[in-house]
């Protein structure tokens, strides 16, 4: 039998494990797991293993048994349970996690002796089109892709792209995102050839220069009530088209989150944490 917890980061919500010392396929247990009507329902797992990189190592496994390299909100998620838990505790300089994107810092915020939000150093963004990546034909004579025309369930878009770990795709929009049909155009996106490891895709209404919304379609997981990853690119994406500053509150379905970056250096990503139960799985 597996003992998890079930934590939510503004509405995405992850099942964590300590699989320290255990063989077996956790693609496969992500997949089962994450059915909301036959299993515990989520959008995946958060798995806590040894590290020779960094005090601790995170992986993540999408609702269809693939591994993602990161997530913004999962990694909040996973801080708090090996912090509350004491796998692993935080130094001076925070709690150092090897993930599947890297190497990254989570400074926590406490309240009773449980966290209860975090700050997340997500690394500098990557807008070269080999390592997002986007396919050679996109990338040609490019070192950045900007508002790159494409067409995805009878729609164009003009979608920015880079990397915060993972690949996404970001695009500006006129019309209230959430009068966008999204659930129909977010599997062509993710799928498209121009994208040769699949993409995350968001939506993006730019409210104010402190302000956007979102709505994120994750990839290998369909639409999310929020996504850190999302929700960073989506910030990252604004601030590089100049339509906000260097702080951004990106409210989306499940919340707010908070995202820094000036435009050079490194993103940062705040928001919550939040254990709602605990179980055992029958193995």
């Amino acid at each position: 039998m597996i003992e998890f917890a079930k934590l939510h980061g503004a509405g995405n919500d992850y099942i964590a494990i300590d699989g320290r010392g255990v063989s077996r396929d956790w693609g496969a247990l992500s997949l089962e797991m994450s059915r909301l009507n036959f299993g515990v329902g989520g959008d995946g797992i958060v798995l806590v293993q040894d590290s020779d990189r960094a005090q601790i190592r995170m992986r993540v496994f999408n609702p269809d048994g693939s591994e993602a390299e990161m997530s913004g909100n999962g990694i909040r998620l996973f801080a708090k349970f090996v912090i509350d838990r004491k796998i692993a505790l935080p130094g001076p300089q925070g709690l150092i996690v090897e993930t599947g994107g890297g190497v990254r810092t989570v400074w926590p915020r406490t309240c009773g002796g449980k966290m209860d939000a975090a700050r997340v150093a997500m690394g500098k963004p990557v807008f070269e089109p080999a390592l997002i990546p986007v396919a050679g034909n996109v990338a040609a004579g490019r070192d950045r892709v900007i508002d790159h025309r494409m067409r995805a369930g009878g729609i164009e878009l003009a979608v920015t792209c880079l990397s915060v770990g993972n690949p996404h795709a970001v695009a500006f929009l006129e019309e209230p995102v959430d009068q966008f049909p999204l659930h129909e155009v977010g599997p062509e996106v993710e799928n498209h050839d121009d994208f040769p490891n699949r993409i995350n895709f968001e939506i993006v209404n730019v409210l104010e220069r402190s302000r956007i919304k979102a709505r994120i379609f994750e990839r290998g997981a369909g639409e999310t009530l929020s996504s850190g990853t999302g929700s960073t690119a989506a910030a990252v994406a604004s601030r590089l088209h100049g339509m906000v500053g260097d702080e951004v509150s990106v409210l989306v379905p499940g919340g707010e989150l908070m995202v820094a970056w000036d435009g050079s250096g490194e993103a940062f990503l705040e928001g919550p944490a939040v254990e709602v139960f605990t179980g055992i799985w029958p193995d």
